[in-house]
């Protein structure tokens, strides 16, 4: 399966980046930077690139293969299916999660990729794609603590949560107290460690991990319904969520989010 190309700039050589890659677009067959983007009608951080934020540390859906590797994931490869249905090329941007939002207020990206659950606070300030991951959150606890079996169970304990994530908020609404982390790797060691009695996350990263970490003795207490989660825009970029749309109706008629789903998941997750 074919990707659009990533653009890796060099400090310094900014010019001689942008027209290697306006010269990449057109060999390739991809329409012309100007042709993609209709004169630039999408209002895009870099004309004919689709500039992406997204963690890098978060498996399987960004990060480093093998820790230190391509960056890698199914968020990741989401974005660079989108990206070449559009015929732009693809730059991600790393960035930690507490201050991805507030990158993506401030002009510095197109969109974020980076399972975002879509909730109604969100949709006050940012537009939404159409869902490319449906899974429900979970409470994971460590085996054999039978304190938590629901999420009413969180009342008075200790959850490891990122701040800005949605799970923080299923947390605080539960009545839990959080202890501050910046993402699913703390989390979990936090909880392994017994300093703090759950996280709450998504049942795909959960299982990934368990995946990952066989031996883990880890174990789900509760779970929601399932929530969306869906690629995020500024609420200025209504022609580029609109096309951003197309093509992911595109790759679900194609099969692409289902392949993708067995690959990082075992089963179809975009629906």
């Amino acid at each position: 399966m074919s990707r659009a190309p990533r653009v890796r700039t060099l400090l310094g050589l900014a010019a001689a980046s942008a027209a290697l890659v306006s010269l990449a677009a057109c060999s390739s067959g991809a329409p012309a930077a100007s042709e993609a983007a209709g004169g630039d009608e999408y209002g895009l951080v870099k004309a004919g690139t689709l500039t992406v934020a997204t963690e890098g540390t978060y498996p399987p859906f960004t990060f480093h293969e093998g820790g230190a590797g391509e960056l890698v994931g199914y968020d990741v490869e989401v974005a660079e299916a989108v990206a070449e249905k559009l015929g732009l090329e693809i730059q991600f941007e790393e960035t930690q999660w507490d201050a991805i939002f507030a990158g993506l207020d401030a002009g510095r990206f197109d969109v974020i990729a980076n399972q975002v659950s879509i909730n109604p606070e969100r949709e006050e300030s940012y537009l939404f794609s159409t869902p490319y991951t449906v899974s429900p959150s979970v409470v994971v606890v460590n085996e054999g603590d039978d304190s938590i079996s629901s999420f009413e169970d969180l009342a008075g304990k200790t959850t490891a949560q990122s701040l800005t994530s949605n799970f923080y908020q299923l947390a605080v609404d539960a009545g839990a107290n959080v202890e501050a982390v910046e993402g699913w790797a703390q989390a979990v060691a936090l909880l392994e460690q017994g300093r703090v009695d759950a996280t709450v996350n998504d049942k795909l990263t959960y299982l990934d991990y368990l995946k990952q970490t066989p031996d883990a003795k880890l174990a789900v207490a509760a779970e929601t319904d399932p929530s969306e989660s869906a690629l995020t825009f500024a609420k200025d970029k209504t022609a580029l969520v609109k096309a951003v749309d197309a093509a992911l109706a595109e790759l679900r008629e194609e099969g692409v989010l289902a392949e993708l789903g067995e690959k990082y998941f075992g089963e179809d997750v975009s629906q």
